[in-house]
């Protein structure tokens, strides 16, 4: 996830020599397809209801093209810039894989145009979400192909795109039978702006434990909710990594409580203190082990193949499946947003309690 970060910020990308070399074999498999004339979905039938009907040779190019045409139907603003970075690397990644049968030369023009820094307008609406992201990457598509909206780098502005393109000196990508599809099939949008969310979901959650010390801090609470023991007895691993954190930050290098709390001796807290501090531990614990398992989903979503159908070249066939099914970083990201919850709705209880002065013993009307 970081490296597609880093990608949305500006840092180049190339691919191996490995990949090229897949790329070629994949495409090679499509190609021999054609000449042994064999009628296989996607690359020589229509789409959908259509897929039964076999489409002449002459007009395989013109096919992928109204494909993309007719699917960049999206509405709305569009999706930011960083945003359709992280959206057109992530794509040239399942390319890379060699499962989608695109040509070398398809590829190595989408390089060289996100290394440009010119990315094509993608508005955010009309994403099928789990079922597939087919109007947002033929969009995409639609802009790399010169036509449509493109980002200028130089202006900061979108223009016409083929405009864009000819201003730094980039070659459009042309459209062979197979290559239409092989650019719109996956889950790339879901994916990116899951990867978005989750890194800005671990900060938050860093930096809501270290509120959440100042917090028990402020309000002279016990230390006992944060001690290993108690973490050991329930071996979560979130709820140990959280009290661990908790409690370096509210202790000196030698383990003495900090100046401000080094001689609590009048506390109303005899048990520990509210739900909203000695729970800390548990709470933030399960954010943090959802977050673990966001993570280790959408780094195999990143790195997967998400085409149809499937080019398989030791075989030298074709497979049909369902690999574009977002199911995986949908339901992630569903809990992903509840663990987001939790930690604004303990935060908020703290908040309560700061500004409570029947509650916090500090000084009423604090802001």
């Amino acid at each position: 996830p970081e490296q597609l970060i880093q990608i949305s910020e500006g840092e180049h990308v190339a691919l191996t020599t490995a990949a090229w070399e897949c790329l070629q074999t994949s495409r090679g498999t499509i190609d021999t397809i054609l000449k042994e004339e064999r009628v296989v979905y996607g690359i020589n039938t229509g789409f959908g209801n259509f897929s039964t009907v076999v489409i002449s040779p002459d007009n395989l190019d013109r096919l992928q093209l109204n494909l993309i045409r007719s699917h960049a139907a999206g509405v709305g603003d569009p999706i930011t810039v960083p945003q359709t970075r992280m959206l057109l690397a992530l794509r040239i990644n399942v390319l890379a894989k060699g499962f989608s049968g695109i040509r070398p030369e398809t590829v190595r023009k989408m390089v060289a145009i996100l290394n440009a820094g010119c990315v094509p307008l993608v508005p955010q609406q009309g994403t099928l979400g789990a079922s597939g992201d087919l109007a947002p990457l033929s969009h995409l598509a639609l802009g790399l192909l010169g036509e449509g909206k493109m980002w200028n780098p130089l202006k900061q502005e979108y223009d016409d795109a083929k405009k864009v393109l000819e201003e730094h000196s980039l070659e459009p990508i042309d459209l062979k039978a197979k290559e239409g599809l092989a650019l719109i099939n996956g889950t790339q949008l879901i994916t990116s702006l899951g990867v978005e969310a989750l890194i800005r979901a671990e900060e938050i959650l860093d930096v809501a434990c270290i509120v959440a010390a100042m917090s028990v801090e402020v309000l002279r609470a016990f230390d006992t909710p944060f001690d290993p023991l108690l973490q050991a007895a329930r071996p979560h691993v979130g709820q140990a990594r959280i009290a661990a954190r908790v409690f370096s930050l509210i202790h000196e290098e030698d383990g003495a409580r900090s100046e401000l709390n080094r001689n609590i001796t009048d506390t109303h807290q005899t048990n520990g203190g509210p739900f909203s501090l000695r729970c800390i531990p548990q709470v933030h614990g399960i954010v943090y082990d959802t977050l673990r398992f966001v993570r280790r989903v959408l780094t195999t979503e990143l790195n997967s193949a998400t085409d149809n159908p499937m080019v398989f070249s030791g075989s030298k066939d074709t497979c049909s499946g369902g690999n574009f099914h977002a199911e995986y970083p949908a339901k992630v990201l569903d809990y992903l947003a509840i663990a987001s919850h939790e930690i604004a709705q303990l935060s908020e209880r703290r908040i309560d309690r700061l500004l409570n002065a029947d509650l916090s013993g500090l000084p009423p009307f604090l802001v």
